[in-house]
């Protein structure tokens, strides 16, 4: 099964795309909730390029990396990477003023489609404010 999270950013494409693929970006985004956050991120951009970031929980109880391969990069449109046996797409669709971010990945057995589907559009729309964060008032 497969699903997938979006969100629109108010920002230009190329700061979006930037924000996405930039280890000290991911560090200030990539959490689900308040009570976690990304110690460690590293990129490859590249097919065949690895990527991972380390996401613990700020009481240090616990903590885990998520790490993959890049299969395909189409700059500022698209990211595709496996990750364990799974697979995940992101794609970047700019408007006049925004771009929607899509992410579709492959769902895993251990939690349900809700708690999965909750947890990445946290991430997905903390990215968002950290990238309208980041513009000019």
């Amino acid at each position: 099964m497969k699903i997938t999270v979006e969100t629109t950013v108010a920002a230009p494409l190329a700061e979006v795309w930037r924000a996405y693929v930039t280890p000290e970006d991911i560090k200030a985004w990539n959490a689900a909730s308040d009570d976690w956050h990304t110690t460690a991120a590293s990129v490859d951009l590249r097919e065949g390029g690895a990527f991972s970031s380390r996401m613990e929980a700020k009481d240090g109880s616990m903590g885990f990396d998520f790490a993959g391969t890049y299969t395909k990069i189409v700059p500022q449109e698209r990211i595709e990477y496996e990750f364990g046996d799974r697979t995940a797409q992101v794609s970047f669709a700019p408007r006049s003023d925004d771009v929607t971010v899509r992410v579709t990945f492959d769902a895993d057995n251990e939690y349900t489609e809700e708690q999965q589907r909750a947890g990445w559009q946290a991430i997905l729309d903390n990215f968002a404010r950290h990238v309208e964060g980041m513009r000019p008032s």
